[in-house]
């Protein structure tokens, strides 16, 4: 059976600390990383989509569109994806049937592995996908999980809830490796790298100076 009422969830609350700047709003092909996250998330088609902000929220407001987004912001951002999640379930419509977990910072992300995600979870209650190297988001909780997904604590409150579920889970291939979220300069230069060559990122080179931050996500003092 396939849920008739789908909700995305975008989890993009995070404070970028390790950056030192907002994540959020870094360049990516023609607009921004979370941008780009919710355009995938729109191309799904969900029949609702929901977006947690947290860090930096004012300038992500100012510099993404969030148009046919419900946001939800996460003033305790800083204890971990699953204040976030907690957050969002107000949020959430109540003919909701299932929820997509996506993270705002996963650019690499495709709508058709949303699609495959959906498409082969059947009525599952927890499912995620199973990528050339091991498990990763998206992920989809039935409506049954909601009340436990908002007893969660932390980071890697979902994936201990998955790891307890054991077999419960199902696992839905969906091809490539898990796409590289971004946490570290480092980390967004190899999602740039996977993204090849843009027809923008063109600010990138030229967040140094202009933005108060160096090259490794620094900040520059003086």
């Amino acid at each position: 059976m396939t849920a008739s009422f789908v909700t995305g969830l975008v989890l993009a609350a995070g404070g970028s600390a390790r950056l030192g700047r907002p994540k959020q709003l870094l360049p990516y092909r023609s607009v921004t990383v979370l941008g780009h996250v919710l355009d995938t998330a729109r191309a799904c088609n969900f029949d609702q989509l929901v977006c947690v902000l947290g860090g930096g929220a004012d300038s992500v407001r100012a510099g993404v569109d969030l148009s046919g987004v419900t946001v939800v912001e996460n003033r305790g951002f800083g204890e971990g994806c699953s204040s976030s999640i907690a957050a969002a379930l107000s949020a959430i419509d109540p003919h909701c049937e299932a929820l997509v977990l996506m993270l705002g910072d996963q650019p690499g992300v495709k709508a058709s592995t949303v699609r495959a995600l959906l498409a082969g979870r059947g009525d599952a209650a927890l499912a995620a996908c199973a990528y050339a190297d091991g498990r990763g988001h998206p992920l989809a909780f039935a409506r049954s999980t909601f009340a436990v997904l908002g007893e969660l604590h932390g980071d890697k409150g979902v994936w201990k809830l998955l790891d307890r579920a054991g077999e419960e889970v199902v696992d839905v291939p969906v091809p490539g490796p898990i796409p590289p979220d971004v946490d570290t300069w480092e980390d967004y230069q190899a999602v740039l790298a996977e993204a090849g060559p843009p027809s923008v990122h063109s600010d990138v080179d030229h967040l140094d100076a202009e933005d108060g931050v160096d090259g490794r996500g620094a900040t520059i003092e003086g």
